[in-house]
C-alpha cells in the first residue's frame, strides 16, 4: 500500500479515514487539489466486499478491520 495519499501539512493516510462514503469523498477530493471526487458507482466483490469506484480512476474498499484501501 502506497503512503501517497498523505494530506500535505498533516498525518492522515488513507486507512486513517472514517469508514464511511462521505468520509472518503472528502479525503480524496482534499488529495485531488479541491477538484471534487465522486462515486461512480459501487459493487460487491466475490467475497461480498463493497466497493466504490469513484471519478479519480481508482476503486477503493474497507479491509477486514474497516479500513481503507486501494483495490
Amino acid at each position: 500500500m502506497s503512503h501517497a495519499f498523505m494530506r500535505e501539512g498533516e498525518d492522515q493516510w488513507l486507512p486513517d479515514v472514517a469508514p464511511t462514503i462521505q468520509a472518503l469523498i472528502l479525503f480524496l477530493t482534499k488529495e485531488n487539489n479541491g477538484v471534487r471526487v465522486y462515486e461512480k458507482r459501487n459493487y460487491a466483490d466475490p467475497s461480498g466486499r463493497t466497493i466504490h469506484e469513484m471519478s479519480n480512476g481508482l476503486s477503493y474498499g474497507r479491509d477486514k478491520n474497516g479500513k481503507w484501501e486501494v483495490v
